[in-house]
């Protein structure tokens, strides 16, 4: 008996359907069908009730069922804690990261470059759904992203922070946005710098305003966060920006951030191809990630009249 055929068994549990069960299982049909026969055959018990397609499981493969989890469940603490036992990981952990959040990697890498020195991490900047392709493509190890029910449907998902939204005003600007908040119906006459209209970011603006019925005045568009930074310093441009960056700008700029309300959220999470046990570089970085609390630590930068204000709409 192989912990491949349970795997097969326990996968064709949670699909109930034979192609999604070897397509989850990275095999061809007949393969999986072949592996649960021939277990069939070394118990001597029908474990799979099958017509022309799948049905569902007998009795006696109800019992056997449970028993090939709690099977897997053991392999994968034993798993767990072999890859904890490891003082000396080595290899290139890939990573995908949507452009807002590419700034504030560091607070995860940094205490995953010193546990593990021997690491080597490759972050690429790439859009939500470029992330989500090369993973299924085996073209990245981990991705930071948007958390939706794109995302949440057959990933592991950690999530890490709600992502808050902030009018960046120049220094020029009058005292009316020196109050900690504004409304997002007060924005569309200025003159603003925006990323491209093809990112998530910008589509999430771009549907705020939509929901305030106010045409936005976008003088600037650009990929680049820090050129819109720049241009909010130094050419008197808004922008609107993830309250998490404000972790990472430079402070005595000039530059104020104000929260935008009504407040609207993205979740923001890590996510992995789902497995029963991450891989020991993923599974190092998850193990991190999860001792954090991102959310604490960005809402604590926000000015202290938009901290009294919050009460977020998901979008």
């Amino acid at each position: 008996m192989f912990i491949r055929q349970l795997e097969y068994l326990v996968t064709l549990a949670r699909e109930k359907h034979f192609a999604r069960a070897a397509e989850a299982c990275h095999v061809s049909q007949p393969a999986l069908s072949s592996a649960i026969r021939t277990l069939e055959a070394e118990l001597g018990l029908v474990i799979v009730e099958r017509t022309r397609r799948f049905v569902g499981f007998t009795e006696d493969g109800e019992r056997v069922l449970g028993w090939a989890r709690q099977t897997l469940a053991s392999l994968q603490n034993m798993r767990h804690d072999a890859s904890a036992a490891q003082v000396r990981l080595i290899g290139t952990l890939r990573i995908g990261a949507i452009p807002t959040i590419m700034p504030v990697t560091t607070r995860m890498l940094a205490p995953c470059m010193r546990e593990h020195p021997h690491m080597h991490f490759e972050v690429r900047s790439l859009s939500s759904d470029a992330i989500l392709r090369q993973l299924d493509e085996y073209e990245l190890d981990v991705g930071l992203t948007y958390l939706d029910d794109q995302v949440q449907a057959g990933f592991s998902v950690l999530p890490l922070y709600l992502e808050r939204y902030m009018l960046l005003s120049p220094s020029s600007a009058g005292d009316g946005f020196n109050t900690g908040t504004v409304q997002w119906s007060d924005v569309g006459g200025l003159p603003l710098g925006l990323l491209t209209a093809s990112m998530q970011n910008r589509q999430v603006i771009n549907a705020a305003f939509r929901r305030e019925n106010v045409p936005p005045t976008v003088v600037l568009e650009t990929d680049s966060l820090l050129s819109l930074y720049a241009h909010v310093q130094h050419a008197g441009l808004f922008s609107v920006f993830p309250h998490s960056l404000l972790s990472v700008l430079p402070a005595g700029s000039g530059v104020r951030a104000s929260l935008l309300l009504p407040e609207l959220t993205r979740g923001i999470g890590l996510i992995a191809r789902n497995r029963n046990t991450l891989p020991p570089l993923v599974a190092a970085m998850w193990r991190i990630a999860e001792q954090l609390d991102l959310q604490r630590e960005f809402d604590a930068l926000l000015p202290e009249a938009a901290r009294a204000s919050q009460g977020s709409a998901t979008v």
